[in-house]
């Protein structure tokens, strides 16, 4: 039985991070969780040069998992269509499986959820939410029939 790629998709405060953990502790996979390792690194969340270097880490960590037969969750957000499809095509080559999860709230739901758990500093505000709406690019019917399984929540 091959390893699976959970790709976890959705903007801050879509409850990325509880599906994560849940789905952690429900399949073994190894969990890429970049706020976390910020976190423990005491780095601003905010620091997306840094951000980048974690989620480039953990991919090539990743990559090592999937070879070994570990199951992975990519939780970064992956807004872009090109960033979930190049993950997908490099789990693919190792012969992995791929999941996508992909999550969404309504904009009231996600400023409520990253108020009351104030984790960032400065706090993000509904203009940052809106913005980040328009940005995300929703996955289409080529890019869902790619996957092995989607998860739409």
């Amino acid at each position: 039985m091959s390893a699976t790629l959970f790709i976890i998709a959705g903007l801050p405060g879509v409850g990325k991070s509880t599906r994560a953990a849940a789905l952690e502790a429900q399949t073994g996979a190894v969990r890429m969780e970049p706020d976390g390792w910020m976190d423990e690194l005491k780095l601003d969340l905010w620091d997306e040069e840094r951000r980048a270097s974690i989620e480039a880490m953990q991919w090539r960590l990743g990559r090592r998992f999937l070879v070994a037969g570990v199951s992975v969750i990519i939780e970064w957000g992956t807004w872009g269509r090109d960033e979930r499809i190049g993950l997908l095509e490099d789990a693919r080559a190792l012969g992995a499986r791929v999941e996508l999860i992909w999550l969404s709230a309504p904009a009231e739901v996600i400023l409520e959820r990253v108020t009351r758990r104030g984790r960032e500093n400065p706090p993000i505000t509904m203009a940052q939410i809106e913005e980040w709406i328009g940005l995300f690019q929703a996955p289409d019917a080529d890019e869902l029939a790619r996957y092995d399984l989607v998860h739409r929540h």
